[in-house]
C-alpha cells in the first residue's frame, strides 16, 4: 500500500537505442505544451502491463529536460539477468503508444552547496548522473570546485551518455569498462565535506558504503541511489509461508516477493520499490535455503543473521516462511510495518531519506 500519486496521461515521442541493450525514450504529456523543469535526480513513475498484470516502474530522468519530453533510460534484461518484465514491456512500446507517469519525484537530490563532488556510476546507474553532472559542471567551473566522475560498465560498447558526458566534463570524466573501482583510494582524495554520490548495482553500493563508514566521514554526505534487480544469486522460483494467513504460495522467477504477496491478497505497505526504504521488511520465522538480500537498507549484521528481508526486492533460495505483521484482532489483512527501524546511521539524502537506478532499471 503506497500514498496515492497524481497520474498523467502520456505518449511515447520516440526512442534511439544508445547501446546494444539500453534504449532511451522521450515521453510527451498527452495534450500538453511541454513539461516543467525537474531537479537532477528526479525518476518518473511509470505504469506498465507485465505478462497482462499492471505494474510500477520506476525510471530516472536524464539530463536537462528540453522543456517538452521526459528522457528516461531502461535497460533490456533478460530473466536470467534478474528482469521481471518492466524492461520487456518498454522495449515493445512504439512512438505514439500512450501510458501513464507520476512525477516527477526526487529522492536522490543534488545539493549544490558542497566544497567537492564524486560521481560514480556503474551500468545503468549513469542515468540520474548524468543531469547532476551537467548542473555541476558549470557551477564548478565558476567556483573552481573540484569535480570528477568515474564511469564502468560491463563494455565499451555499453557506456551509454558517454559522448555527452565527455561534452560536460572533460578530463574530470574517468570511463571504462570492466573496471572495480578503488573506493578508498578515491575518498581518500577528497577534501573535506565532499559528497560522493552513486548510483549502480548493490555490490558497487556495499563496496562504496564500506570504503565511506571506513574512512570516518560524516555518513550523509555519502547520498547513493541503486536498483534492485541485481543480485549475488540468479533468480528462481521460491516457497513461501505465512502463517497468520494461512498461505503458502511460490514466487515465480519473474515476480518480486512483495508483488506475489499483493496478488495473493495481503496488503504490504512499501515506498521505494528498491529496497531502500525498509517499509517493505518482513521477519522471518524460519528459513530453508539461503536468501539472496537485494536491499540496500539492512546492514551487513541484519543481513547475516537472516532475521528480515526486504520483500520488494530480495529473493530466496529454497523456501521461507515469514510474519506478515497482521493481527487478526485488527479485522484487517493489511501488513502494518513501523518505519522506524531505519538506523541513524545509514547515509539518507538532504531530506532525512536513505536515497537510492537509478529506480527501476527494468
Amino acid at each position: 500500500m503506497r500514498s496515492n500519486a497524481s497520474w498523467t496521461d502520456a505518449v511515447i515521442d520516440s526512442f534511439e537505442d544508445l547501446t546494444p541493450t539500453v534504449r532511451e525514450f522521450r515521453i510527451r504529456p498527452a495534450g500538453s505544451e511541454g513539461v516543467s523543469r525537474h531537479e537532477p535526480g528526479s525518476h518518473l513513475q511509470v505504469q506498465l502491463l507485465v505478462n497482462g498484470k499492471p505494474q510500477l516502474r520506476f525510471y530516472s530522468l536524464v539530463g536537462e529536460p528540453d522543456g517538452q519530453t521526459w528522457r528516461i533510460g531502461v535497460k533490456r534484461l533478460d530473466d536470467a539477468d534478474g528482469g521481471r518484465g518492466g524492461s520487456r514491456a518498454m522495449w515493445q512500446l512504439a512512438a505514439g503508444d500512450r501510458l501513464q507517469v507520476s512525477g516527477p519525484h526526487n529522492h536522490f537530490p543534488l545539493d549544490f552547496n558542497a566544497p567537492a563532488y564524486l560521481l560514480v556510476a556503474g551500468g545503468i546507474g549513469i542515468t540520474p548522473l548524468v543531469g547532476m553532472a551537467q548542473a555541476l559542471a558549470g557551477r564548478c567551473d565558476r567556483s573552481g570546485r573540484p569535480l570528477r566522475m568515474l564511469y564502468s560498465a560491463r563494455s565499451e560498447a555499453e557506456l551509454a551518455y558517454v559522448d555527452a558526458l565527455r561534452h560536460c566534463l572533460g578530463e574530470r570524466l574517468h570511463a571504462a569498462a570492466a573496471t572495480r573501482i578503488n573506493f578508498a583510494a578515491e575518498i581518500a582524495a577528497l577534501p573535506p565535506g565532499a559528497q560522493m554520490y552513486v548510483c549502480g548495482p548493490v555490490p558497487m553500493l556495499d563496496a562504496a558504503r564500506h570504503a565511506w563508514e571506513a574512512s570516518g566521514r560524516p555518513p550523509a554526505d555519502l547520498r547513493y541511489e541503486t536498483f534492485g534487480n541485481s543480485g549475488r544469486l540468479a533468480p528462481q522460483a521460491f516457497r513461501v509461508r505465512i502463517p497468520r494467513h494461512a498461505l503458502d504460495i511460490t514466487v515465480p522467477a519473474d515476480c518480486s516477493l512483495l508483488d506475489a504477496l499483493e496478488q495473493a491478497g495481503v496488503e504490504a505497505v512499501f515506498d521505494c520499490k528498491r529496497g531502500e526504504c525498509g517499509l517493505c521488511t518482513l521477519d522471518v520465522l524460519a528459513l530453508d535455503g539461503e536468501i539472496d538480500h537485494r536491499d540496500v537498507f539492512l546492514s551487513e549484521h541484519e543481513k547475516q543473521g537472516n532475521t528480515r528481508l526486504c520483500a520488494c526486492v530480495s529473493r530466496v533460495v529454497g523456501s521461507v516462511t515469514l510474519d506478515s505483521s497482521y493481527r487478526p484482532d485488527f479485522g484487517s489483512t493489511t501488513c502494518v510495518r513501523s518505519p522506524g527501524h531505519a538506523r541513524d546511521d545509514r547515509a539518507t539524502s538532504a531530506g532525512g531519506r536513505q536515497t537510492g537506478g537509478q529506480p527501476t532499471t527494468e
